[in-house]
């Protein structure tokens, strides 16, 4: 294959980024319209996703938002129907939308629980299933997931968000196998600690906690949400064409790095 000019390789192309109003799903959209491509973001919250549309456009991209919950079915199909009806295609999903809280599994109430299944799991797929038929349609699309490393190795206090992540693992991979014949991949990113204003207040919400989590990081910091677009932009791209089924980690080596035993860093 002949491979892309990464500023353009998204040229005439559009991407539905949920969550893109800020963090991540924000940085991702950035990357994507630098590259040439038309982003869609999505989200509950107006005002973010006018922002990420504005800076987007003022750096010479091109986007749009649309307010939305990704917990309701029957409107996120409607939303992604009416993209395509506007924007003649879509050929990019990521499923970033995302809500957590650290809580004690005995302390968890079943509204948290259901709260967060329905934004991450519930919401991924509603999304998904939308998109799909279009990419299904026109044989080609790339669907990205974005989860954390939680899902398959478990972390304290996390039992909603690590169920949830858990769950698109699964759906990743089987979803993978059903639409590779039929162009559409999908994949899954796993970023690491991450600097965004979301994450810093729901995970590291004291200087204490970011210092404890920091020093989990082999790589000795925090990502910045511009890496975790960076290879969002791969597997999204063709560049990652016969890549599926996949999570992609980016986290400096947290999960590597856990153990039961401490050290310091750089010493046997």
């Amino acid at each position: 294959m002949t491979i892309p000019d990464i500023h353009s390789e998204f040229k005439g192309r559009v991407a539905v980024v949920t969550g893109g109003g800020s963090g991540i799903g924000r940085a991702v959209a950035h990357r994507y319209a630098a590259a040439g491509g038309k982003v869609i973001v999505l989200g509950r919250r107006e005002e973010p996703l006018k922002e990420t549309v504005e800076q987007i456009v003022a750096a010479g991209g091109a986007a749009d938002f649309v307010s939305c919950d990704v917990r309701d079915a029957a409107f996120m199909a409607g939303v992604i129907d009416g993209v395509v009806d506007r924007e003649g295609r879509i050929d990019a999903l990521v499923n970033n939308a995302a809500g957590n809280f650290v809580s004690p599994a005995e302390d968890l109430s079943p509204n948290g629980w259901k709260a967060v299944i329905d934004i991450v799991l519930n919401g991924s797929f509603y999304a998904t299933h939308a998109a799909a038929q279009h990419m299904l349609a026109a044989g080609s699309g790339a669907i990205l997931n974005v989860i954390a490393t939680y899902a398959w190795h478990g972390h304290p206090g996390t039992v909603h968000s690590a169920a949830a992540k858990g769950g698109i693992v699964a759906m990743t991979r089987t979803l993978a196998v059903e639409w590779a014949a039929r162009g559409v991949r999908v994949n899954c990113i796993a970023p690491g600690p991450t600097e965004t204003e979301g994450a810093s207040r729901a995970l590291w919400g004291t200087d204490a906690a970011r210092t404890r989590v920091q020093a989990g990081v082999p790589a000795g910091r925090f990502a910045g949400p511009e890496e975790i677009a960076e290879s969002a932009s791969f597997l999204l791209s063709d560049r990652a064409d016969y890549i599926t089924g996949e999570v992609l980690v980016i986290d400096g080596g947290q999960w590597l790095g856990k153990s039961i035993y401490t050290h310091e860093k750089g010493s046997a």
